[in-house]
């Protein structure tokens, strides 16, 4: 028996978080001795493929290509990995929209329970999970024959992108299930790093006021960090930018190496998917802020003045 990891690609290259659920997968396989597979499931994905193999600590890349496959439809790709899910003792997708999409139909299909947001791996078949929105640590043990599982990928460092040679295996696409199809995406092209993956973000909050302030006031500093800009939730409903802007639990879980938090008050839902950022820095004009709690730096003050001088002594 052997491990499968998922991965999460646009048909052209391998999503970070597919690294960081690689790294969780060579945890496992450091208990039970056994090698790591990754499935890449598209259409047209050669150069996805080419950067699955080269992926640290992968041993074999298992293609599978249809047209079917060419959107990534949760149940397309669920049907493809349960033709060769026997093979396997355990099966990890990201714990992304997409891998939230396909895990529990695998799950279900095989009569399994699923083992969501993973964060730590104590033994084989021994997890820990984050609860009550990350105020408890849960630790899981599984006696199902397949452990299907969802890695938060904040919990593991990524993999390296090369230093891998596995080999490929073509095997067959699962049919189209004629339940689903695609319509269209719509694509963000963003000048700053990706918020998910990025090593730098500066967030803003209810406290900027306006659309026009969130843009004003942080983006020169984002520019001067070479930063993704974020927000939480209560921004992101007043409407100053976009839902993919939104940090927390039901925005996306971030993990970088500085976390700038500007006139973002801290409630529970945005600490959950923050704290775990290596160096937090809270700005805020109330002492008594529950941001702080989680910072390792805070400054009290007005961010309209704050802000600017910061950007200037960037200069």
């Amino acid at each position: 028996m052997t491990i499968l990891v998922i991965a999460e690609h646009d048909n052209t290259s391998i999503k970070s978080a597919t690294l960081n659920t690689v790294a969780a997968a060579a945890v496992v396989a450091m208990f039970v001795d056994e090698d790591i597979h990754v499935l890449v499931a598209g259409h047209n994905a050669r150069d996805a493929v080419d950067e699955a193999t080269k992926l640290a600590g992968v041993v074999k890349v298992l293609v599978a290509d249809a047209p079917q496959l060419a959107a990534g439809l949760a149940e397309n790709v669920a049907a493809t990995v349960l033709n060769t899910a026997k093979d396997y003792s355990h099966i990890l997708a990201p714990a992304t929209a997409y891998g939230k999409n396909i895990a529990p139909r695998i799950a279900a299909k095989l009569d399994v329970a699923q083992i969501s947001d993973v964060t730590a791996v104590v033994g084989a078949d021994t997890f820990e999970r984050p609860i009550y929105a990350g105020n408890a640590i849960s630790t899981v043990q599984s006696s199902d024959p397949v452990k299907v599982i969802t890695v938060r990928a904040t919990g593991f460092d990524p993999v390296a992108r090369e230093g891998g040679s596995a080999v490929v295996e073509k095997i067959e696409a699962g049919t189209d299930s004629g339940i689903s199809q695609f319509v269209s995406r719509e694509v963000t092209w963003l000048d700053r790093p990706e918020l998910a993956s990025a090593k730098f973000i500066v967030s803003g909050g209810r406290g900027l006021g306006s659309a026009e302030n969130y843009a004003k006031v942080l983006e020169p500093l984002a520019d001067k960090l070479q930063a993704a800009l974020g927000a939480s939730r209560a921004a992101v409903d007043a409407g100053y930018v976009p839902n993919d802007y939104q940090v927390g639990q039901t925005g996306k879980i971030v993990a970088p190496h500085l976390y700038i938090a500007v006139g973002i008050s801290g409630a529970i839902q945005h600490l959950a998917g923050m704290k775990d950022s290596k160096v937090i820095v809270a700005i805020n004009q109330d002492p008594e802020a529950p941001i702080f709690s989680v910072a390792d730096y805070g400054l009290v003050g007005d961010l309209f003045k704050e802000i600017p001088e910061l950007v200037a002594q960037l200069a």
